[in-house]
């Protein structure tokens, strides 16, 4: 029973962060009745932190360094006088300040979303692609031709013998 629960899919739903609350609820009961379910979650949980290290993507060069420059800028435009204030500083002019009310935020913008590929790269994958339409042209054709002499071998063999008798 205890395997069948662990088996369910309900641990991965729960370290996903999917599962309804009273899924969540009772996996924490269950959780804490047997050490069975709690061992399966921990090894659910070091996997899954196992993959995620192992496909973290990293972030391309100056990326902290440019964050940093624009909270620097932030920072300073938050500083000066309203009326000093210029027309990108506007969104920005509560930034900092507790009486502006709700959630702050720093909006950061992105170059791209696109990964970056070098052009030798492409090239190189347009040269094997290419290669690998070769080689399968050349597989087939070799293959038809042995599949021809061995017919025109077993249609000399067969005649080869009826010459013997």
């Amino acid at each position: 029973m205890i395997q069948e629960y662990i088996n369910s899919g309900i641990l991965e739903a729960y370290v996903l962060g999917s599962a309804s609350p009273e899924e969540v609820d009772e996996l924490l009961h269950m959780k804490a009745e047997y050490p069975e379910v709690s061992a399966a979650l921990r090894e659910l949980e070091t996997d899954m932190e196992r993959i995620a290290r192992h496909m973290a993507v990293i972030p391309p060069h100056r990326t902290w360094e440019k964050i940093a420059d624009h909270i620097d800028e932030l920072m300073r435009q938050t500083n000066k006088p309203a009326q000093n204030i210029d027309s990108q500083g506007d969104k920005y002019k509560n930034f900092g300040r507790r009486d502006s009310g709700g959630p702050q935020y720093i909006e950061v913008e992105a170059e791209s979303n696109h990964m970056k590929v070098h052009k030798v790269w492409k090239t190189i994958f347009i040269g094997v692609f290419i290669l690998g339409k070769v080689f399968l042209a050349c597989a087939i054709y070799f293959y038809l031709e042995n599949r021809q002499a061995q017919q025109q071998l077993k249609d000399l063999k067969i005649e080869l013998r009826q010459l013997k008798k």
